[in-house]
């Protein structure tokens, strides 16, 4: 199958398949479009099985990457990376900056920062071969680890599904399973949460991050595989994409989905099983953006908190709006989403053509 015949691309404007023999970079970046900007998107490394597990990822992730964006109303694109992780030990500083020479050889119509598997200091290999790179953890404007920002995000969008599905306005005694709990997001949503007064149940690979959290929080630690069939209110997944499929659906007990991960949804017609359950389900790229507002301000070179902030109200509304057309029309939130942004996305390039001409 070529790229072109894949049934996640979407119109890719560009696709790169990266290699360097002596670092052992095997890197595919997805440029989904630039029509509102440079495309920006993290850089995911995982030990994928093989290359076409790590192209679906790429394609998904740079169109959600589109998606998230402009539902944000921010003035770039939408891209996204992959590192398929060498086995056994490798130089990672090398293999990053390998990667960053790959960024740069697409001079600035992708701008790259971390994702899961990659830390701010990964960036900073990154940038030294190309300026093309934010997340940064020094250095002018420097945003940082953007994930305490996208789990804020997350939470004030987890509180607008509890009001409408709940009828609570605040999380006090709301029980919240969330997966992939040990992760940067995961932890700090779980802190968020936890002084809100929620009640948590935690999962993740990372044994030793659940015990600290269950120090810290008071905790439930449950198996990977029994987060979906516990009776709780809200479904936080914050690992890895494709949760919600046919085989995990009908366990699901609880009354929202709203989490941190990328493509919650393994396809888009999962959104209609969702809404058939009676279940509230925040898109995920409305929920999780706060990461990329994050680092937007590191892209203008005059980064701002309150600015930040300002954006993080905006998605809260942006959210009730999607939510709100869901229940009166009786279609799947993650269609209406979708809609609004193509929406949007083409709206910008009859501006762009009509510029040109």
């Amino acid at each position: 199958m070529s790229v072109l015949e894949h049934p996640s691309f979407d119109n890719h404007e560009k696709i790169l398949f990266a290699t360097d023999e002596v670092t052992g970079l095997k890197a595919i970046i997805g440029v989904h479009s630039t029509v509102s900007g440079p495309a920006c998107g993290g850089c995911r490394m995982w030990s994928y099985p093989n290359s076409e597990a790590a192209l679906q990822d790429a394609l998904r992730l740079s169109q959600g990457m589109s998606y998230k964006n402009i539902m944000a109303d921010l003035p770039i694109g939408g891209g996204k990376s992959v590192i398929m992780k060498p086995e056994g030990p490798f130089d990672r500083k090398a293999l990053f900056e390998a990667f960053g020479r790959a960024v740069d050889s697409l001079n600035g119509h992708y701008i790259t920062a971390e994702d899961v598997g990659v830390s701010p200091d990964d960036m900073m290999a990154v940038r030294a071969s190309t300026t093309h790179v934010v997340g940064l953890p020094e250095g002018k404007a420097a945003s940082g680890d953007p994930s305490p920002v996208t789990a804020e995000g997350v939470f004030r969008g987890m509180k607008v599904c509890v009001e409408r599905g709940l009828g609570k306005s605040d999380l006090k005694g709301v029980k919240v399973a969330i997966q992939g709990a040990s992760g940067h997001v995961g932890t700090y949503l779980a802190g968020h949460l936890a002084r809100a007064g929620a009640e948590l149940f935690i999962t993740d690979i990372n044994q030793d991050g659940l015990e600290r959290l269950k120090a810290e929080h008071g905790a439930t630690i449950v198996g990977l595989d029994d987060i979906y069939s516990l009776d709780v209110d809200v479904f936080a997944p914050c690992a890895l994409g494709s949760v919600i499929n046919p085989d995990t659906i009908d366990r699901i007990k609880a009354k929202i989905i709203a989490g941190a991960a990328n493509n919650q949804l393994a396809t888009r017609e999962m959104g209609a099983e969702v809404l058939k359950r009676g279940i509230i389900y925040a898109p995920d790229y409305v929920l999780n953006a706060g990461g990329i507002i994050n680092v937007m301000g590191e892209i203008a070179g005059d980064f701002n908190p309150e600015w930040v902030k300002g954006k993080l109200v905006g998605l809260e509304q942006t959210l009730a709006e999607i939510l709100d057309q869901s229940d009166r029309e009786g279609r799947p939130s993650n269609l209406i989403a979708d809609e609004i942004a193509r929406q949007r996305i083409e709206e910008k390039r009859a501006a762009k053509l009509a510029k040109v001409a």
